[in-house]
């Protein structure tokens, strides 16, 4: 009896200390937003310890090797998709308009399978007591919802003072952003977004000169470079070490 019960315990301490080192390993996004290929891992990893310490007679590594696998997957396809926009976008997914001029997308509710309960949950929690006074929502990868109120769009836009101009007419440009990413992405680890280049009315010789003025000579040098609904160009330089 006393034996047993220090299996048990030996058995729940081991599988504690290997789930938990697996946890940080993978990181702390893991903790902060699961997508689903992360909900994935994590479940798995959670049944394989229960079988583990269900069945005592099972031999440890068949609870072991199974979580350490998972373990190098997981990190295998973080690692790639730090490398490849495509392959983020394949296991993450991309963020979803559910609220766009003060409309309600319910194509893309439809889509998602999101429901307006759903929509006014997040809403409230976000302090925002009526769709009305929404600018855009976007549904991210992780099931969050990403609120910008009417006000706040406002109050954004004022920082540009009348009578100066931005290259382009800030007030063109602004309309063209289809705001389905906030920001908008142009350069995703040195490779450029045409499609967004394109939905801002933009060409790759416009962004070169944007950075250039910046003191980037190749979009190679930049490592994520973004553009907001007032214009503005965030540039992040690539780091080469």
């Amino acid at each position: 009896m006393v034996e047993h019960i220090a299996v048990v315990l030996f058995r729940t301490i081991l599988m504690y200390v290997l789930v938990f080192t697996v946890m940080r390993i993978m990181g702390k996004r893991e903790i902060g937003e699961l997508s689903i290929f992360d909900l994935v891992i994590s479940i798995m990893i959670a049944e394989i310890a229960v079988f583990a310490l269900e069945d005592i007679e099972r031999p440890l590594y068949d609870g072991i090797l199974p979580i350490l696998m998972l373990l190098l997957i997981q990190i295998g396809i973080a690692y790639s998709s730090m490398k490849s926009r495509r392959l983020r976008l394949l296991f993450d997914g991309k963020p979803s308009v559910i609220v766009q001029n003060g409309e309600i997308n319910q194509e893309e509710m439809r889509k998602q399978r999101y429901n307006i309960d759903d929509l006014l949950m997040q809403l409230r929690s976000q302090n925002v007591a009526s769709v009305s006074d929404v600018e855009f929502a976007v549904l991210e990868t992780s099931g969050q919802l990403s609120v910008f109120t009417k006000e706040k769009v406002k109050q954004g836009s004022s920082t540009v003072k009348p009578g100066k101009k931005r290259e382009g007419d800030i007030s063109s440009l602004i309309s063209k952003i289809k705001f389905e990413a906030l920001p908008l992405p142009l350069i995703v680890d040195g490779k450029v977004d045409d499609d967004n280049l394109a939905r801002v009315g933009k060409t790759r010789f416009w962004l070169k000169n944007q950075i250039q003025a910046k003191g980037y000579l190749e979009f190679k040098e930049v490592f994520f470079c973004s553009i907001d609904h007032n214009g503005r160009l965030y540039i992040n330089a690539k780091d080469n070490s």
